[in-house]
């Protein structure tokens, strides 16, 4: 059975960093693409950024420069690195891993950024 489990989300101020993490199980997820997406209240979920097996890396253009992801195969963990938080940036984060068939998601973790 396959779970993803996310960490790190909580409550920052505006300018501040937080590290997101999520652990999947229940197969090999090396040649799986690992992302993060996220959703604000009364919008529609939006890609963060992903990243390949290989480690090519996509972001979204509203984190470019802010946002770092990575991956550890050896884990089967993607990690989301968030520096100068802006209020923006408050909403769920969810961790997803995909393959053709396959598309799986975590049950999201909060992210708030307020003073």
């Amino acid at each position: 059975q396959v779970q993803l489990v996310e960490s790190g989300g909580g409550l920052v101020q505006p300018g501040g960093s937080l590290r997101l993490s999520c652990a999947a199980s229940g197969r090999d997820f090396s040649f799986y693409v690992m992302g993060w997406y996220r959703q604000a209240p009364g919008k529609q979920r939006e890609l963060v950024a992903n990243i390949i097996s290989g480690g090519s890396t996509n972001y979204a253009a509203s984190v470019r420069g802010r946002f770092t992801i990575s991956r550890d195969n050896a884990k089967n963990t993607v990690y989301l690195q968030m520096n100068s938080l802006k209020p923006e940036d408050t909403a769920v984060y969810y961790c997803n891993v995909r393959k053709i068939p396959y598309n799986y998601w975590g049950q999201g973790t909060q992210v708030t950024v307020s003073s």
